[in-house]
């Protein structure tokens, strides 16, 4: 009897840690899209624009400007982007009016540093791309000056980041939630069929899905979005 109260104590903690679990809709390309992925529970809309690494995701600065307009307020909007100029990194922030930066080139500490000195109201996420468990020493330079890391994949075939629809080592991202103490986004090939293992294993503070969540037309899928979002935050499906 007592072990059956204690087996349904730990199941309720559990649940509660899953609902907790924030989740961010990338890669939206309308702003119907964005729109749904809000209405459907969905904690942060993100906006892609980029030149390198190429990706049918991208949209222009002038195109996520008229997506973030039309969001209704207390919607946490980011901005993800693998460009590294510094100055123009902050243009970008200004024209299209988001409240967090997420950053997938190669910038530095530095570059961190100098982007919310001038922009201090702005959240910036710093994205560590696995592919070793070198990848943990490498990110922790991090720590002290991001808001939280995102945890993403990298397709060596392609020398494509964020995006690839691939998983990475998930014990790897575990030890990296463990060790760092800054908020871990878990991202990189997660998929409504999928998710729920990775919190499980990971205990991410959030996910970040772009490619699990598109129909065969390349935009949005609204039920694979709401399935994504039930079963990252642990409803029982």
């Amino acid at each position: 009897m007592n072990g059956g109260i204690i087996f349904n104590k730990i199941e309720l903690m559990k649940n509660k840690i899953n609902r907790n679990v924030r989740v961010k809709i990338c890669g939206n390309k309308r702003v119907e899209d964005a729109l749904q992925a809000i209405s459907l529970g969905a904690d942060a809309i993100g906006l892609l624009v980029g030149r390198e690494h190429a990706s049918h995701d991208f949209i222009s600065t002038l195109a996520a400007q008229s997506i973030a307009r039309k969001l209704p307020p207390f919607c946490n909007i980011v901005l993800a982007t693998s460009i590294t100029d510094v100055e123009e990194v902050k243009g970008m922030v200004n024209f299209i009016g988001v409240d967090t930066l997420q950053l997938h080139g190669d910038s530095t500490p530095a570059d961190i540093i100098q982007i919310k000195k001038s922009l201090p109201f702005l959240k910036v996420i710093k994205s560590l791309h696995i592919i070793d468990d070198t990848c943990i020493e490498t990110g922790k330079k991090f720590v002290s000056v991001a808001d939280a890391i995102v945890l993403d994949s990298f397709d060596k075939a392609t020398n494509k980041i964020g995006g690839t629809g691939k998983i990475h080592n998930w014990d790897i991202s575990r030890r990296i939630v463990d060790e760092y103490k800054v908020p871990i986004i878990l991202a990189g090939g997660l998929t409504p069929e999928n998710v729920k293992e990775a919190v499980r294993v990971v205990r991410p503070y959030g996910v970040d899905v772009n490619s699990g969540t598109k129909g065969k037309d390349g935009y949005k899928d609204a039920s694979r979005i709401e399935l994504f979002i039930k079963r990252a935050k642990g409803e029982n499906l």
